[in-house]
């Protein structure tokens, strides 16, 4: 891992953003102009609508109309986001790509920063930053950006994939990744068979042959929050993410993986390991917390199916003697109590980490 003085490049890069839409019309001036407005970069927008019965592409096309840099593809049927994705993605013919969601927003400078970064590094495939949350009730978050201000991060891809392995876990939102073409056209299209967490197996295949670079400091997106797309935090939403990670890092197991990258079944193993302490810790957590015992019963079940040895680990055997306790209606107590906020604080730590350089 490099950690560089970030610097910009003269003259402007090319870059199309895929804004895939299904019912989000309302939603498309807003992130469309957060596109257009970008400042150093000859930006141009394909919005991919998928059939969308509120009048989106109606939408789209009267922007189309009123800006020669906006393409608008209509489904006449609904084919998913997966195939939609892929649909606009094809349709690339810069040097760059982002895919943003028709919800979400690019923060002012995003793009440039990332293609500056990707000129000074060839190798580097994929690039992401940090996203900011955003309600409607609330607006977007006041930050101040400098442009230049912040570093960036470079990791040989094997080493990238290292960390998320170990983690059991993936780094990037999404809205924040912008990909140099030609790597997108390498790593193919998104896998329509993992609706949930194609974007986690699409960072890992791009990692397997690409660099990967990070923006640090100013925010490369914003993330909108409502019902449709309310992120995982709570413990039982948490385990079908588990669930999803895990079948994401399988691609590691696949033929064509295990040939591109030397090591690819070790990552494997280390991203089911990783997954498992993490479903162990959470129930732990969980049941110290005071929580349902089903739930913990579940957490313990998604850490089986990553490793078979899971119940009979340290922290296996521990989430078990509470799962026991607490079926004879006992209530956490004060050591679990204590262990619980220095775990907050652990979280604390991993969070500032992953903002200052993008892992945790």
């Amino acid at each position: 891992m490099r950690r560089v003085r970030p610097f910009e490049h003269t003259g402007a890069a090319e870059i199309t953003v895929v804004v895939p839409c299904y019912n989000y019309g309302r939603y498309l001036p807003e992130v469309v102009q957060s596109v257009l407005s970008q400042e150093r970069v000859h930006a141009r927008v394909i919005i991919v609508d998928d059939a969308s019965p509120d009048g989106s592409a109606d939408v789209a096309e009267a922007l189309a109309a009123a800006d020669a840099r906006i393409t608008v593809v209509r489904h006449t049927q609904n084919q998913g986001h997966i195939a939609t994705y892929n649909d606009g993605l094809a349709r690339v013919e810069t040097e760059y790509v982002a895919l943003l969601s028709a919800d979400d927003l690019l923060a002012s400078g995003a793009l440039g920063r990332a293609a500056d970064l990707m000129r000074a590094y060839p190798r580097v495939g994929l690039v992401y930053g940090m996203p900011l949350e955003f309600s409607e009730e609330q607006g977007l978050p006041h930050t101040k950006d400098s442009g230049r201000r912040g570093s960036w991060t470079i990791w040989n891809g094997r080493e990238w994939l290292g960390w998320a392995c170990r983690r059991g876990r993936c780094f990037i939102l999404s809205p924040e990744v912008v990909m140099r073409t030609e790597a997108m056209r390498q790593v193919g299209p998104y896998n329509e068979g993992l609706p949930h967490s194609g974007d986690l197996e699409y960072w890992v295949r791009t990692a397997a042959g690409w660099d990967v670079g990070r923006v640090n400091g100013p925010a490369q997106a914003y993330y909108r929050v409502h019902g449709n797309n309310m992120h995982l935090t709570a413990f039982d939403t948490i385990q079908v993410d588990l669930e999803h990670r895990l079948a994401a890092f399988n691609v590691l197991s696949t033929a064509e993986l295990q040939e591109q990258l030397p090591g690819a079944g070790l990552l494997h193993r280390l991203a089911r390991q990783g997954i498992c302490r993490e479903a162990l810790l959470l129930a732990e957590r969980n049941l110290d917390a005071g929580g349902a015992i089903d739930l913990s019963l579940s957490l313990l079940g998604v850490a089986q199916s990553a490793c078979t040895e899971a119940a009979d680990t340290l922290r296996g055997r521990s989430v078990r003697y509470r799962i026991e306790r607490a079926r004879r209606g006992a209530r956490p107590g004060s050591v679990q109590t204590l262990i619980e906020g220095t775990r907050r604080q652990l979280d604390r730590v991993r969070w500032t980490a992953w903002r200052k350089v993008g892992i945790s």
